[in-house]
């Protein structure tokens, strides 16, 4: 016999293990029970397609936002064919101008090769002349057509020529104005130059510093039409407004795209006619010296 401390604490053990013996009996008895609802949820979901009309599908796909109909598949035509028009015509335009900088670097490469190795021939005849006429008649031939070098050189022996035929005494009294006037002739030419050279300068300052700015302005507005939708679609699910938005950025990513190349080849450019122009300033020096000589001698 046990004690009547004992015997309550003994009793409430038994009980434990009792039911912690008929547990897993209880959940093998559950677990069928539990089991049957959920087989029967998936074959009323498997039911529930088949009976929905062929004709759902595509109205379902045409429910859908503009930004959703090629989710999965999103690229670079993709994005540009959904963009809004007017987000269109900013990368359109943006394309453009990054093509004509490029077609504008390579003319104006071209145009600097030829016209430096030109020169180089030039002068190199030039300084072998023996006279004014002489440096005419080198200035004019057809190997040195359009150079501007050979075209100051010809200005000035012109210039010196008209005098003469005028009746000028260009080795005596009338050497100064004589020179005077072949530097003014010489200035034209210069001025002439500047402005060949400066050709589309002006178009790549433009695309580089507002490049980026007209990007910004389609996306802005690419941005604003993809919260648009959010408000009237009453979702924020980030597939609905991530195509919008990408497409929006791709216009930032278009300006950069025509400004970077723009600045780069604006700020060589320059260097280049920089560099061309200190050249002219000491061939001016150059022919006026000579000139200046062959009239001394009377030539």
């Amino acid at each position: 016999m046990f004690d009547n401390k004992l015997k309550t604490p003994f009793i409430a053990l038994i009980g434990a293990v009792a039911l912690l013996a008929s547990a897993p009996a209880f959940a093998q008895n559950a677990a069928p029970a539990a089991a049957a609802p959920a087989a029967a949820a998936p074959a009323d979901a498997a039911a529930a397609p088949a009976a929905a009309p062929a004709g759902d599908a595509s109205s379902a796909d045409a429910s859908l936002p503009p930004q959703m109909k090629h989710a999965g598949k999103m690229g670079i035509g993709t994005m540009f064919m959904d963009a809004k028009p007017v987000v269109k015509v900013v990368m359109t335009g943006l394309f453009l101008a990054s093509v004509f900088s490029w077609a504008m670097l390579i003319m104006k490469l071209v145009e600097f090769r030829s016209l430096n190795r030109t020169s180089d021939n030039f002068l190199e005849a030039f300084r072998g002349a023996k006279s004014i006429n002489d440096m005419g008649r080198i200035a004019v031939s057809e190997e040195f057509d359009g150079n501007p070098l050979a075209d100051m050189a010809a200005a000035a022996a012109q210039e010196v020529e008209l005098s003469r035929q005028a009746g000028l005494h260009v080795a005596g009294e009338h050497r100064e104005t004589t020179l005077n006037r072949a530097e003014h002739a010489v200035s034209a030419v210069q001025a002439s130059l500047t402005r060949r050279l400066s050709s589309g300068m002006q178009f790549l300052a433009s695309v580089g510093s507002n490049g980026p700015f007209i990007g910004l302005f389609g996306t802005v507005y690419g941005i604003m039409d993809s919260f648009i939708g959010i408000a009237n679609t009453n979702t924020t699910n980030l597939a609905v407004v991530a195509p919008g938005i990408a497409e929006a950025l791709l216009a930032t990513g278009l300006g950069l795209f025509a400004a970077i190349p723009s600045v780069i080849f604006y700020n060589y450019f320059q260097t280049r006619i920089s560099a061309y122009g200190a050249r002219t300033e000491g061939f001016v020096a150059e022919l006026m010296n000579a000139i200046s000589r062959q009239l001394d001698k009377g030539a």
